[in-house]
């Protein structure tokens, strides 16, 4: 069933955090394809609301208020000012940009939590979490840090390892520290309430699974079907922190609703907003209605690191409370990387969007255009400067930007800026009117199933149908001997560039609004795409203007500059400040415990459908062995065959991607992530020992 068939929508962009600014990873993750598709929708005169706002509760505020010794309350509104305005300037096209913060919004999150603990959907449950006995406070995941237990990685989070990307609890962390004291905390009571996911797991499965198979992105449903073959736990729904909303109960003095809790919700306490400041109805758009097909539809735009939460969390929850609608779908893109390495906000490897604007003002389509090129739709992407440069030079300037400037510069000279019809249409003429006409619903079969750069493709096929065009019938040619012959060419490319004002409009809407000024043409909605009639005979232009400016090879290298700083100084500061701290003392017999050898490595080949890991055949002197190792971004497996290497063989073996890891492979990491063997400077004798 088409889309469009339907008539109200709800749609959100995951809720940034207050805690920095924005970069093009997170544009290309949930806010970029979520504009493209609501300015789609609204130009097909759908009811539509877009809604998004700062999500300012959670350990990152704090985290961040505690480095910058202020309080939460003035990191809050630091950053979502900057946040608000760069979305502003960008033109992300939200009907409200709301916070969590406000007053509407607590109402609102508690009154959730109340409908389910008066039905009993809660578990009420005492255990153990850890503690900062310094700090006299309990340490929720995001302040306590260890080494991953899947990939041996340092600096891995009480809730999730950013290396690997594993989800975690605070207590499958290895050697845990934490980040308010540096010290080891120790594990004390306390009680919190739990969702069951479990119990919710058999109506997940039927609605996921079976309902959303044929409609899900395949990274989204992939993730999705992972998490429930693992079989759901309980999930806590509080915390033991002093900064977000309040659990209503008596009980739960000091404790606070889980962000995980409160943040989805604030797509409902901003339409609730938003309806209070135009007076509309909110539950419309967010309540079942008494007749189904009057229900809005809801999709939530996000990056993949949240679909356990939009799939199956916040689903959950609104299953539980039983009035509200559930998503319809959930078009979660991958990550996006910069320059040959993962964008990082404390490394300052990023594109923020607040020094873009400021070093290209004006050319915010440029971006959109670029990022929409490149989104990372089902899997991992990378911009680069040099892409971006060539992208617009060679694609915006050259083919659109051209196209669009030779029909108007031409018939300013020929015909004063009159469109006219002159000689019968030929052959030609009706061929590309033709295929004109067959773009709009290719472009629509693409948004419908959120293929946004193949949308962005046909738009641009467009443009180049029309430089094709001109360039065969070369009027700049022809005028001498039959202008009624130029007339009419002119005629048909000006159709061709008035609808790609049109279609242009979900994608690059300065750039239409630019483009229907020239035409001296009232904008136009999706219907009228594919008109052939757009314009008619003896219509006036406006005038002709340049649509883009080329990118400089001085502007990517000011850029490029400005990234190697970064990475420098970040070195710098890691070397001087941000050494990782000595570990607990062990006695000599736990060290003498570790069996570390010198081996060679034989074979070598990436493990399928994986980034990161490489299948490792050693030879350690005693046998020779399988190891499994997250190193496939730095290494390429031809060029370690023959390397030596020091492993520790009597580790306990593991399973990993159904592959028996026998063994771990010692590897030093520097400030910038990167690792490197630790072996020996010259060849000893496989099996040697490593004392």
């Amino acid at each position: 069933m088409s889309i469009l068939s339907k008539n109200k929508f709800t749609i959100t962009s995951a809720l940034p955090y207050a805690n920095g600014g924005l970069h093009i990873g997170h544009l290309a993750g949930a806010y970029v394809p979520a504009d493209i598709f609501v300015r789609f929708l609204r130009l097909n005169n759908k009811d539509v609301v877009y809604v998004c706002g700062s999500d300012e509760h959670g350990a990152a505020i704090t985290i961040k208020a505690k480095k910058e010794g202020v309080t939460p309350k003035e990191i809050i509104d630091k950053y979502n000012a900057l946040i608000k305005e760069s979305f502003l300037e960008f033109g992300i096209s939200f009907d409200i940009y709301h916070r969590t913060s406000e007053q509407i919004h607590h109402d609102l999150s508690q009154e959730f939590f109340l409908n389910l603990y008066e039905k009993g959907e809660f578990i009420e449950q005492v255990s153990e979490q850890y503690y900062d006995e310094k700090f006299h406070q309990f340490l929720a995941d995001r302040y306590i840090v260890g080494t991953c237990p899947n990939c041996h990685s340092e600096g891995a989070y009480g809730d999730q390892c950013e290396k690997c990307g594993s989800t975690l609890n605070p207590t499958d962390l290895i050697n845990p520290k934490s980040t308010l004291s540096g010290e080891t905390p120790i594990l004390k009571e306390t009680k919190h309430w739990y969702l069951p996911l479990d119990k919710y797991q058999p109506w997940l499965e039927k609605w996921l699974i079976e309902g959303k198979k044929s409609i899900l992105k395949s990274n989204v449903f992939g993730q999705c079907q992972s998490w429930l073959k693992s079989g759901l736990q309980p999930r806590s729904m509080t915390r033991d922190l002093d900064w977000g909303i309040d659990v209503p109960l008596a009980e739960a003095e000091g404790k606070k609703l889980y962000v995980w809790l409160d943040a989805p919700i604030g797509y409902i306490s901003a339409t609730k907003q938003w309806a209070i400041d135009n007076g509309k109805d909110w539950e419309s758009y967010w309540k079942l209605q008494p007749k189904e097909e009057d229900n809005s539809t809801l999709i939530h735009f996000i990056g993949k690191d949240n679909i356990v939460f939009h799939c199956i969390i916040f689903p959950s929850i609104l299953h539980a409370h039983g009035e509200y609608i559930l998503p319809e779908n959930v078009p979660a893109n991958e990550f996006l990387n910069l320059e040959g390495d993962k964008l990082s906000t404390s490394r300052n490897h990023a594109v923020w969007l607040s020094d873009y604007l400021k070093d290209f003002p004006e050319k915010q389509d440029e971006l959109r255009y670029v990022i929409t090129s490149i989104l990372p739709e089902t899997s991992d992407s990378e911009f680069t400067w040099k892409d971006f440069q060539a992208r617009i030079n060679n694609e915006l300037v050259a083919i659109l930007g051209n196209f669009v400037n030779r029909v108007l510069v031409l018939s300013h000279k020929y015909f004063e800026g009159k469109v006219l019809l002159g000689s019968a249409l030929s052959e030609r003429d009706e061929e590309v009117l033709a295929e004109l006409k067959k773009y709009p619903a290719q472009i629509t079969q693409s948004l419908e199933q959120y293929r946004f750069r193949e949308a962005l493709s046909s738009f641009m096929q467009v443009a180049r149908l029309g430089n094709k065009y001109l360039a065969d019938e070369e009027p700049w040619k022809a005028f001498k001997e039959d202008p009624e012959r130029v007339k009419t060419v002119l005629y048909v490319a000006s159709q061709i560039v008035a609808n790609l004002a049109v279609i242009g409009q979900p994608f690059l809407p300065k750039t239409s609004t630019k483009l229907f000024e020239m035409l001296n043409l009232e904008q136009q909605d999706w219907a009228k795409a594919g008109t052939v009639d757009l314009i008619a005979s003896n219509h006036q232009l406006g005038e002709a203007q340049l649509l883009f400016e080329k990118i400089t090879d001085e502007q990517v290298d000011f850029q490029l500059n400005k990234l190697a700083e970064a990475k420098a100084l970040n070195a710098q500061s890691n070397v001087s400040t941000e050494v990782a701290p000595a570990k607990q003392n062990i006695t000599f017999d736990d060290f003498s415990k570790l069996d570390i050898r010198v081996g060679t490595i034989v074979e070598a080949e990436k493990v399928a459908k994986t980034k990161k890991l490489l299948k490792l055949k050693i030879d350690t002197g005693i046998d020779q062995r399988t190891v499994v190792s997250g190193i496939a971004e730095f290494f390429k497996p031809e060029d370690i065959v023959g390397r030596q290497v020091s492993i520790l063989v009597n580790l306990e073996p593991r399973e990993i991607k159904g592959i028996a890891s026998q063994g771990m492979i010692l590897m030093a990491e520097d400030a910038d992530g990167r690792l490197d063997f630790v072996n020996p400077n010259s060849a000893v004798a496989n099996g040697s020992s490593v004392r």
